[in-house]
């Protein structure tokens, strides 16, 4: 289910300045279509993953440093201005379940979650998310937040990952896509994007453009190193000549 079927700048958005000079986020002047199932958007450092995913977090209603609809929490505002330029164009059904992981600000969220007046656990395990590694803490929001059918946004999930645990998780995006979940998720993982059937987005100096998983410079790039590490060690490493 294509719950989030296409994104679009509206026509008096701004053209200069943060966020709007970003190729990806300029791009998105003449819209996105988001497909159904599981999309990635991939880039490198600056090219707009996180930005996008929190500003389509934010228009759907899901709190800016992640968690349910319901959640309020904030720590620091740091939003960009983006979600007040964006519009989504919806599947008219609204989704039982939703989303927003958020791997920067999870430690603060999992706090808030056990701090609030209303805490209640159960969704979560029935356990604290602190008595467990940051990984596994992941793994079972996602478990036990995540199984409902509906629009899940990732922000960089594999951070606090192992590479069995970014495995699993694939296993889980897998299965949440056949039950009908649609889920947009930013990473740097090569691992990650290699589910198979999902839609892959490259952003860089050319926008936003659909590639596959063999075509994104992220895969020939740790291709290379994990192949001949020493050629990239060598230029980056001091010697002693």
């Amino acid at each position: 289910m294509a719950y989030l079927r296409r994104i679009v700048l509206k026509p008096d958005s701004p053209r200069r300045g943060y966020p709007w000079d970003i190729p990806a986020v300029a791009d998105l002047r003449r819209g996105l279509a988001i497909p159904a199932g599981v999309s990635f958007f991939v880039g490198e450092n600056g090219s707009g993953k996180s930005t996008l995913i929190e500003a389509i977090a934010m228009a759907w209603g899901f709190n800016a440093e992640g968690g349910t609809r319901s959640i309020r929490h904030s720590s620091y505002a740091s939003e960009s201005a983006l979600v007040d330029h964006l519009v989504l164009e919806r599947e008219p059904r609204r989704p039982r379940g939703g989303f927003f992981l958020r791997a920067e600000t999870m430690h603060g969220l999992f706090t808030e979650l056990e701090t609030m007046e209303y805490a209640d656990l159960r969704p979560y395990g029935g356990e604290s998310l602190h008595t467990r590694s940051h990984g596994e803490s992941f793994l079972r929001v996602l478990q036990h937040r995540f199984s409902a059918p509906g629009l899940y946004l990732m922000d960089e999930p594999e951070a606090a990952l192992s590479f069995r645990s970014t495995l699993t998780l694939i296993a889980m995006l897998d299965q949440m896509a056949r039950e009908g979940s649609q889920v947009l998720i930013a990473t740097h993982s090569p691992v990650l994007a290699a589910l198979p059937g999902a839609a892959i987005f490259e952003l860089g100096e050319l926008g936003a453009r659909s590639v596959a998983w063999e075509q994104l410079e992220l895969v020939q790039a740790w291709r290379r190193y994990l192949t001949q590490p020493e050629s990239y060690l060598r230029h980056l490493l001091a010697s002693d000549d």
